[in-house]
């Protein structure tokens, strides 16, 4: 009787385990009960924010992947600094993120929170906006599945050491994917986001100003193309806000014409320049400029693996009520 007994406990506790693992996967369909009008929703505001502020595509990707690779897609990013804390917002390189993917996440919380309160995370939201966004502008549909949870902390220590910078040594960026668990094809793929959006003028200006003792600009550059960004820039000390686009001829369209301006000494920042000379990466930008299928096919597969990177599930976040603010204040 008493074996009878603990065979009974071990099942049921095994299946309590089971229980648990299953609960905690994330699915497309995770919303279909507890907030079934959320895809519509979703796909009815990013519409007319897009339309409105054709830069929103580019700098909800960007974010996304700020959020993402810094500490896992738990929504950090989003948390505005208060009187108590700085948040990763706040960080240097995360300064110059155009505030419509802000605005656009704030817009959308709030619509969901009208249908169905307390129920769809932010990340879960940001993760999305990213994928319906990058189709929007003509980019690879992938699925996203959903369930995660917000973080509780945002800490803008941790922020530059795990962000890529247009200075970063191509050993440097390759260490830094890799650490992350992404190949060199995958960082290239991930990197073409640059297809769509623009740099400030300071974060090229080493490159066209007083490059060397033999060279006013990078001679990695085309020469008319670093004529026209010196014209563009000129001023870029005083109007800090001047910027160029990463690519000079499609720049609204999520499309493989980054990787054919690398080849042609088009690449704005001189990371994403060293890519196209570096025998480690070069195959990949060739063979992405050459065929957009394939780039389109390794970009939505990797989205795939870094929208589910150190996500939060169950009780390890929450479903913040504001998208940048904890449900508790942090002092």
């Amino acid at each position: 009787m008493a074996f009878s007994n603990l065979v009974l406990l071990f099942t049921l506790f095994s299946f309590l385990l089971l229980f648990r693992s299953t609960q905690s996967k994330l699915s497309a369909d995770y919303y279909n009960k507890t907030c079934p009008k959320f895809q519509n929703i979703m796909q009815t505001i990013l519409a007319e924010k897009q339309l409105s502020a054709p830069t929103t595509a580019a700098a909800t990707l960007r974010v996304f992947f700020h959020d993402c690779f810094v500490n896992g897609c738990d929504s950090s990013m989003l948390i505005a600094s208060n009187a108590f804390n700085k948040s990763e917002r706040d960080a240097n390189v995360n300064l110059s993120v155009a505030g419509d993917a802000f605005d656009l996440i704030t817009r959308v919380k709030t619509a969901l929170e009208l249908e169905c309160p307390g129920v769809v995370s932010c990340s879960d939201i940001l993760a999305v906006s990213a994928r319906d966004l990058v189709v929007m502008v003509g980019g690879p549909f992938y699925e996203v599945v959903l369930g995660r949870k917000d973080s509780r902390e945002s800490n803008p220590s941790i922020v530059d050491k795990n962000l890529p910078k247009a200075l970063t040594p191509m050993n440097e960026l390759l260490s830094l994917f890799s650490s992350k668990g992404f190949s060199a094809e995958e960082m290239v793929a991930l990197v073409g986001a640059h297809t769509i959006g623009f740099s400030h003028c300071k974060e090229f200006a080493n490159r066209i100003f007083n490059f060397s003792k033999t060279s006013e600009f990078d001679p990695a550059y085309n020469p008319v193309f670093a004529q026209g960004l010196r014209k563009l820039c000129a001023n870029y000390t005083i109007s800090p806000a001047m910027s160029a686009f990463n690519d000079v001829y499609t720049p609204g369209k999520f499309d493989n014409m980054y990787y054919k301006n690398l080849q042609n000494g088009l690449g704005l920042l001189s990371s994403d320049q060293a890519m196209v000379t570096d025998n480690r990466t070069k195959p990949f930008v060739d063979r992405f400029a050459a065929n957009e299928t394939a780039f389109f096919d390794m970009f939505a597969r990797s989205m795939v693996k870094l929208s589910v990177y150190k996500v939060k599930e169950n009780n390890d976040g929450d479903v913040r009520r504001r998208c940048d603010q904890f449900n508790t204040l942090q002092v």
